[in-house]
């Protein structure tokens, strides 16, 4: 990126917002992307790899993804560049919060990303002094840990089973593998059991475990809790992966819910699945998806998949205030109708219209953006 105006088109980004701190060495930014549909709203995240045009690109994802959902938000991004594991991470989120004091939050409202935790939400609140400041805060505080209850995964396995049919597939004989076992993967695997389904690979970070059979997905979540990604080094009875191996494997479902950009095309032309479920954003490029449309995979978008999280938050936002505590299981019913139904349509679209389903699930959002727009005189019809 050579120049920040390179970022901007039709849609956005309306406002970009970047901020520094000398003493803490912290470095941040904000992206507004677009507010035709109401107040902007996105994950924050902390990485010491993030840049701006990334910021961008993920905050025009959560326009689409409010749209796609029928949910009245705009989309937003915002990030610390900053190892989430630096012993001064709080002092750094505390002078990041601080800096955007005139921004958080009559502009945006902070919630979790990649680095970021519940006890993070809070810190932001503390600083900030306002119990709006941010959402996805601990039970204890009055929020919605939508992290912890794995909202996002429970909805990935959801729309999983909504899009079964399109793939000629029955998810209570399918077998599943899914790249990433954090707050995402392990949350989806958690819920594919309780459908019955069969999770026959994982990985993290530290590598992959396939067993063609199925894995011990109770087991594994004990794992995690005590090993987080090196729970791949104590899990015994089952095939060691090199990295990158879990999505090409012979079976029936991959959820790639690691990280962005991990299926080009050459990894496409490998994937045996019939059915691709984007747990993470961005996680197939347009060439693999282009691959996937050709030889009949059927795609589930990241931003149509993984939006059980953006589910909750939305119900989040509007409880920030409210001294009763949010009922939680009721969210799990109101995550699984949303993104079925979500998921359905797309899916339908794509196959009406002959188009791969992230352009059908663009269209479909676009216009409901477009819409809005006119509506309050920012574009003509």
């Amino acid at each position: 990126m050579s120049d920040i105006f390179e970022l901007m088109d039709q849609w956005g980004p309306e406002k970009i917002i970047c901020v520094s701190d000398t003493r803490t060495g912290m470095q941040g930014v904000i992206v507004i992307d677009n507010t035709a549909r109401g107040m902007a709203k996105g994950g924050t995240r902390m990485s010491p790899t993030l840049d701006v045009a990334e910021m961008a690109r993920l905050a025009r994802t959560m326009t689409w993804k409010w749209a796609i959902a029928d949910l009245f938000f705009g989309g937003a991004k915002a990030g610390i560049k900053a190892d989430p594991n630096a012993k001064n991470k709080h002092e750094i989120l505390r002078a990041w919060a601080r800096a955007l004091r005139k921004h958080i939050p009559s502009e945006y409202v902070v919630g979790l990303d990649m680095g970021m935790s519940e006890k993070d939400s809070g810190i932001v609140q503390d600083e900030l002094g306002d119990r709006g400041a941010a959402v996805g805060t601990p039970a204890s505080l009055g929020g919605m840990p939508y992290d912890q209850l794995g909202f996002t995964g429970f909805g990935v396995a959801e729309c999983t089973s909504e899009a079964v049919d399109f793939a000629g597939l029955k998810l209570s004989d399918a077998t599943i593998s899914i790249q990433g076992f954090g707050a995402v993967g392990s949350a989806a695997a958690k819920r594919y059991r309780e459908m019955d389904s069969t999770v026959v690979a994982i990985s993290t970070s530290e590598g992959g475990l396939y067993d063609e059979s199925g894995l011990d997905v109770p087991l594994l979540l004990e794992l995690r809790a005590a090993h987080g990604d090196q729970l791949v080094h104590h899990y015994e009875g089952a095939k060691k992966l090199a990295r990158g191996e879990e999505l090409t494997l012979p079976v029936d479902i991959v959820v790639p819910a690691a990280t962005q950009d991990v299926v080009d095309a050459e990894v496409a032309k490998e994937i045996k699945a019939k059915l691709v479920v984007e747990g993470a954003n961005l996680a197939v490029n347009s060439d693999a998806q282009a691959i996937f449309h050709e030889r009949g995979t059927v795609l589930v978008p990241d931003f149509v998949a993984n939006a059980g999280a953006v589910v909750s938050t939305g119900s989040a936002m509007d409880n920030r205030y409210s001294a009763l505590a949010p009922d939680a299981q009721s969210m799990y019913v109101t995550v699984a109708d949303k993104l079925r139904s979500n998921t359905s349509t797309v899916l339908t679209e794509s196959r009406d219209s002959k188009v791969p389903p992230r352009q059908a699930a663009l269209q479909i959002a676009e216009q409901r953006v477009r819409d809005a727009m006119i509506a309050k005189g920012r574009i003509t019809a």
